[in-house]
C-alpha cells in the first residue's frame, strides 16, 4: 500500500478505511545488572536457596521448563550443566523472549545428565540494543486476507536492533557530527516534537546515510557504499546505486524480514507484538472500534500523543516493549526497512532475504499516530519514495 498523507486518504490492504497522519498484561522493567534469575535441578531437588524456581517437567527426551518472574521486555539464554562448577554451563537456546508465566520446551539427549538449568537476562547493549536470535519464523499472515503478505517461513541470522527508535535528539547529535565530517545533501535536516519523540520527516536516503555516519562517530565500520568494490562510504546526495557490506560491523537498517521478525518478540500468528487485539494503553495509533473488532480503542488520536500539538507522536519508550525489549514496534512512527516493495516475500532467498533488486519505493513497516489500527499490525507493509512527518526509523547490527 502506498501512503500520501497530504491526500489525507488510505486504504488498507483488504479495502478498509485507514486514516492516516502485553501477551501478559503486568509488567516490569529489568535492570542491566539482573542477568541470573532462575536455577533448579531437574528430577526432584530443590532449588538454590534464594534463587527464584523455575519449574521443569520431564518428557522422554524433553524437558518443560517455566519460570514464575514478573519479567517482560527482555531476552534470557537457558543454559544447562551436568555439576554446578562456573566454567560448565552450555547454551541449551539461543536468546527467547522472557514473559510472566513463561514455558520453553527443551530437548535434552540425556535427560539424567542435564541437571542443572539457569536463565540469564540478555540486557541491551552499551548503545541502547537488544539480541534478536537467528532462526526461522512465519512472515506474513492469513488473520486479515492481506494481498501482499502471504505467509511463508523465513530464516534470519540473529542481530541486534535498537530498543527505542531513533530519537530527535539522537538525530540532531549524529547528524552534526555527520555534517562536519563530509557528509551532506540531506533531503530534511529531520523534525522532533520533542527531544525525547521520534525524529520524523526524514526520508530513505537520509536515515541510510546518518547510519554510516553513526557507524563512523562510534569507530565501526559503515555499512553502506556507492560503489559495488565497496571502497566509496555512501556519504552525499540521493542514489538508488547503494551496495550493502552486510558483515560490516556498523550500523543499517533492517531488512523487511529482520524487522518482522523483530516485531513478532517470538510470538507466532498474532496480529500485533503482543497479542491478538490493540487498545491505545499499549500503542499510538488512530482508534476506531467500530470498524475492527480487534480495535479497543478508544476513538481517535491517542491523548498521550496529542501532548504537544501536532504531529501527535509520543514519547520513545513509552508503551510496554515487545518480547524482545522493543519499544514502539506498532505505530508512533512508520520505520523504514532496507527492502525495496515487492512481492512475493523472501527474494531472494529465504534465508536472509534483502528484497528484490530494484524498485520504485521502499517499505515502511509498524503504523504510526495517524493510522488506523490495521497499519499497526505486524504483518501489514506500506511503501513509500518520499519523507513525512509519520516516518522515523530505527538501527541494527550484526552480530
Amino acid at each position: 500500500m502506498k501512503i500520501n498523507r497530504k491526500t489525507n486518504i488510505m486504504n488498507t490492504m483488504n479495502s478498509s478505511r485507514k486514516r492516516m497522519p502485553k501477551s501478559f498484561h503486568e509488567t516490569m522493567k529489568i535492570k542491566p545488572h539482573a542477568l541470573f534469575i532462575g536455577l533448579a535441578l531437574l528430577a526432584g531437588v530443590h532449588p538454590a536457596l534464594g534463587q527464584p524456581a523455575l519449574g521443569i517437567v520431564p518428557t522422554n527426551s524433553q524437558v518443560i521448563l517455566f519460570w514464575h518472574i514478573t519479567a517482560r521486555g527482555t531476552n534470557g539464554v537457558l543454559q544447562s550443566a551436568t555439576n554446578l562448577g562456573p566454567q560448565n554451563w552450555l547454551s541449551a537456546t539461543d536468546a527467547l523472549p522472557v514473559n510472566y508465566g513463561s514455558q520453553i520446551a527443551v530437548s535434552v539427549t540425556n535427560v539424567s545428565a542435564a541437571r542443572f538449568f539457569r536463565l540469564s537476562l540478555v540486557p541491551p547493549t552499551a548503545d541502547g540494543m537488544a539480541l534478536i536470535p537467528a532462526g526461522a519464523f512465519t512472515m506474513g499472515d492469513t488473520l486479515d486476507g492481506t494481498p501482499d503478505a502471504i505467509p511463508i517461513s523465513v530464516t534470519v541470522s540473529g542481530f541486534y536492533m535498537d530498543t527505542n527508535l531513533v530519537s530527535y535528539s539522537q538525530w540532531q547529535s549524529v547528524y552534526a557530527y555527520a555534517t562536519s565530517h563530509g557528509y551532506g545533501g540531506f533531503d530534511s535536516t529531520g523534525l522532533g516534537k520533542a527531544a525525547n519523540n521520534p525524529v520524523q520527516t526524514v526520508d530513505w536516503y537520509d536515515v541510510v546515510k546518518w547510519s554510516n555516519a553513526r557507524s563512523q562517530q562510534a569507530g565501526l565500520t559503515p555499512v553502506y557504499y556507492t560503489d559495488a568494490g565497496l571502497t566509496q562510504i555512501y556519504t552525499n546526495g540521493d542514489t538508488d546505486a547503494v551496495y550493502p557490506n552486510w558483515p560490516a560491523s556498523g550500523y543499517r537498517l533492517p531488512t523487511e524480514a529482520e524487522w518482522e521478525k523483530a516485531a513478532r518478540g517470538g510470538l507466532s500468528g498474532q496480529r500485533f507484538p503482543w497479542g491478538d487485539t490493540i487498545s491505545e494503553s499499549q500503542a499510538n495509533y488512530h482508534g476506531d472500534i467500530s470498524e475492527f473488532s480487534y480495535d479497543l480503542g478508544p476513538n481517535g488520536y491517542n491523548t498521550e500523543g496529542q501532548i504537544g500539538g501536532s504531529p501527535y507522536t509520543s514519547p520513545v519508550g513509552y508503551f510496554a516493549a515487545n518480547g524482545y525489549g522493543l519499544y514502539d514496534m506498532a505505530g508512533n512512527v512508520f520505520e523504514w526497512c532496507w527492502d525495496w516493495y515487492g512481492t512475493p516475500y523472501g527474494q531472494p532467498t529465504t534465508t536472509n532475504p534483502t528484497g528484490p533488486a530494484s524498485g520504485s519505493d521502499r517499505v515502511c513497516r509498524g503504523g504510526d499516530w495517524g493510522s488506523g489500527s490495521p497499519t499497526a499490525r505486524c504483518a501489514n507493509r506500506v511503501y513509500l519514495s518520499h519523507w513525512f512527518d509519520f516516518v522515523g526509523f530505527r538501527c541494527v547490527r550484526g552480530l
